[in-house]
């Protein structure tokens, strides 16, 4: 593998609550090198120590405070019930977070559901459930079970009709081994199916998004890669997709008998190109993003960025900024009061920017834009938005 992207020292969470300024600034760090598979186009943090990780119960990586990501969920979680005929079946969820994607399977179909994630809080699934202001369908007491675990062999013998893992993958090491696993679970359940999500990385590297690289991402896959590495393990693969704004990359497939592996072909070599293009590009734009923060502070202008996740950890400690950022928004009420790993700036309510007034909020993810300017007007406040 081919070392494209360096990164020393960078927090080894970013989403983790931090109480303390002192607690964030002095976080536990680790070093990120990006690599490229010539062969079937599979990037890693060759650097990478699992060691390191703690998903623990202060790991706060909850998007169901936003209207635009709950009107997402719903929507796939009603086409999944609807294409795989999920009625009174059985669900695992790999990674559930604290369950609100789990619970809306199960109410939608009437299903039994099993979460496993080891950061999960029990009581949080019905605060995620009511964000957004809309009545969202509520499982039944006990429809549910939650095991506050990582999920591993000695679960390989809960079986279940469907197997959702989102947005976890990225967070395994040894990919193979861990979808190898999943594919034994399902040993004698042809009618099985599983659902993957996770970020693609041809979107990160076309866009030189260097503030969608960080520490907790040790696996990056692109659509040939993600399916090469589930036909490798036994997989049928029914549908691949990107959705979110081309932000996630999703995989619905089947166990199959008959392994199969895609070689070599033009779409790994695109994907060279693309990695190419990056180790070109971002210097230039970690510069510019620079630029535009001193312009700003020299002239005494007020920047605050929204979105206090992984994205802004990244984004701010990769472009080294402390005082040209006065803080970090974030609508998730968990997150206010607490600091960004790294860099220590306060994680403050899009209330709090009523006083503060400032003169430019960055937004972190362009697909909250729209929601962002209407929080923004609704506060009476019309700064220059900039988008990452």
């Amino acid at each position: 593998m081919s070392v494209f992207y360096q990164q020393d020292q960078v927090p080894v969470h970013s989403v983790v609550l931090l109480r303390t300024r002192e607690a964030a600034v002095s976080y536990p760090r680790g070093d990120l090198q990006l690599a490229f598979c010539g062969a079937c186009g599979f990037v890693s943090n060759v650097a990478y120590d699992p060691s390191l990780q703690d998903y623990s119960s202060d790991y706060e990586a909850s998007q169901a405070f936003s209207p635009t990501f709950g009107a997402f969920a719903v929507n796939l979680a009603r086409r999944l019930v609807a294409d795989y005929d999920l009625h009174r079946k059985t669900i695992i969820e790999i990674g559930c977070g604290q369950g609100e994607f789990l619970n809306l399977l199960c109410a939608l179909g009437d299903n039994r559901g099993i979460g496993f994630d080891p950061a999960y809080v029990e009581g949080r699934e019905d605060l995620a459930l009511s964000v957004g202001g809309a009545a969202l369908p509520q499982p039944r007491p006990g429809q549910v079970e939650f095991i506050p675990d990582y999920y591993s062999e000695q679960y390989a013998d809960r079986h279940a009709d469907l197997v959702v893992c989102r947005m976890t993958l990225e967070h395994i090491q040894q990919t193979g081994d861990f979808v190898r696993m999943v594919r034994r679970s399902l040993e004698g359940q042809p009618d099985a199916v599983v659902f993957f999500q996770v970020p693609d990385v041809t979107r990160v590297l076309r866009d030189h998004a260097f503030w969608d690289i960080y520490y907790e991402h040790c696996s990056y896959l692109s659509p040939q890669s993600l399916a090469r590495l589930f036909q490798w393990h036994g997989f049928q693969v029914l549908n691949l997709s990107t959705e979110y704004d081309g932000q996630y990359l999703m995989i619905e497939a089947r166990p199959d008998g008959a392994h199969g592996f895609v070689g070599p072909d033009d779409d790994v070599r695109d994907l060279a190109a693309e990695v190419r293009g990056f180790a070109r590009e971002y210097p230039g734009a970690v510069e510019r993003w620079r630029a535009e923060f001193a312009e700003a502070h020299a002239a005494g202008r007020r920047t605050v960025i929204w979105g206090a996740g992984s994205k802004g950890v990244a984004f701010l400690t990769t472009l080294g900024l402390n005082d040209e950022v006065g803080y970090a928004v974030d609508i998730n009420p968990n997150k206010r009061g607490t600091f960004m790993a790294g860099t220590g700036h306060e994680i403050v309510s899009p209330e709090f920017l009523r006083e503060y007034r400032p003169d430019t909020v960055v937004v972190m993810n362009p697909v909250y834009r729209d929601e962002i300017a209407g929080s923004l007007a609704a506060l009476g406040l019309s700064p220059r938005l900039l988008t990452v």
